[in-house]
């Protein structure tokens, strides 16, 4: 009797251990799958994790494929341009040849002839030079060698020290020294050594322009009239014609040397008033930034600058304190007239106040004694 109680008793302990083994067997699995789980999400977060992700390089990345297209379509298209430019200038200055200054010595007195021959041929000079210049001139490139320039930071695309001022170019695929823009007309970067050459092509091209439309412009009313004479003769010419009724003497017509005469002067007008306006906005736009010290790429960053320096400000302020920003140590490089955006990379967290003063036009007052504020 005792023996069978004895073997139920180790059956019964026997089974119960394998029931603690199996729930901690399963325990145990759970547990480990539950530690996989945190361990690849915790990957995946340290593989994604950007402190500098915002909306705006979520949409970089979305829009990279046509950013890519555009860089590439601009690169090709760079020789089109230059050749459109050629072909537009040499078209412009063969119909004054041909057209314009036989009038102009036929029917001005000495001194206005005189002055005209003067004046176009030196403005036709000025624009073949500085367009040669602008396109043969490289902008300026970072010495890839290794040398003792002051780099701000790194170029993300270039891998190499990136000196202040400079950009990097997505089409030309380099970086370049106080970089303004591609120019595609030019097929070339604007930059620090060309970029006197580009602005100088611009202002004497207007010039140029302006000259043209405004000697032209009798010469140019004329022409349009007699184009709309010609189609109102040309328009009753077809309606005597379906009415089957003839004139007795033909209806006045011009030859094809006339109508050409006529098309090409009303074309050298539209196009010089056209070319006149569109790039004389953008001459008098570059003048604005080259009395300010900047390019057109600075004035964009500078202006985001600004606003996130102002926006930190602001969140930064005591409420009821006169004075909220505080002086920092720190001297600016010589760095010539760099941008804010420059400024601030050679700044720690502790000095942005400084930087926020200066967007702001605030003169940075001298902190008040007593305990450090917390944002400090």
């Amino acid at each position: 009797m005792r023996t069978r109680q004895r073997a139920f008793s180790a059956v019964m302990r026997l089974c119960v251990k394998c029931l603690r083994v199996g729930r901690w067997r399963r325990f145990r699995l759970a547990w480990r799958l539950q530690q996989l789980w945190r361990y690849g999400h915790l990957c995946l977060g340290s593989l994604l994790y950007n402190s500098f992700t915002n909306s705006d390089v979520v949409l970089d990345s979305l829009f990279e494929p046509i950013y890519w297209l555009v860089d590439h379509v601009t690169r090709w298209f760079g020789v089109v341009f230059v050749a459109l430019v050629i072909v537009l200038t040499s078209s412009i200055v063969a119909i004054v040849y041909i057209c314009l200054l036989p009038l102009i010595l036929q029917t001005y007195p000495p001194g206005w002839i005189c002055w005209h021959l003067a004046y176009g041929h030196w403005n036709l000079l000025m624009i073949l030079f500085h367009y040669y210049m602008a396109i043969t001139t490289p902008p300026g490139h970072p010495p890839q060698a290794k040398s003792n320039t002051v780099a701000v930071s790194i170029c993300r695309k270039c891998i190499s020290p990136k000196p202040a001022r400079a950009h990097h170019c997505s089409i030309c695929n380099r970086c370049v020294l106080k970089m303004d823009h591609h120019c595609p007309w030019l097929n070339n970067c604007v930059g620090h050594y060309n970029h006197r050459y580009f602005f100088s092509f611009c202002l004497f091209m207007t010039m140029g322009c302006v000259y043209c439309g405004i000697s032209s412009w009798d010469i140019f009313r004329e022409a349009y009239a007699a184009i709309q004479r010609l189609k109102l003769l040309e328009k009753e010419t077809l309606q005597v014609a379906a009415n089957q009724t003839y004139y007795q003497t033909p209806p006045p017509t011009f030859s094809f040397r006339q109508r050409a005469f006529h098309k090409s002067i009303v074309y050298l007008w539209v196009l010089c008033s056209s070319v006149a306006l569109a790039l004389g906005a953008l001459t008098l736009w570059h003048a604005a930034l080259i009395t300010r010290g900047e390019t057109s790429i600075e004035r964009h960053i500078n202006k985001k600058e600004r606003q996130r320096l102002q926006k930190k400000g602001r969140t930064l302020a005591h409420p009821g304190t006169a004075a909220v920003y505080t002086p920092a140590p720190w001297n600016w490089p010589e760095l010539g007239p760099s941008s804010l955006c420059d400024r601030a990379a050679h700044t720690s967290p502790g000095h942005l106040t400084d930087v926020g003063a200066e967007a702001q036009g605030v003169v940075p007052a001298p902190a008040a004694p007593g305990p450090t504020p917390a944002w400090h």
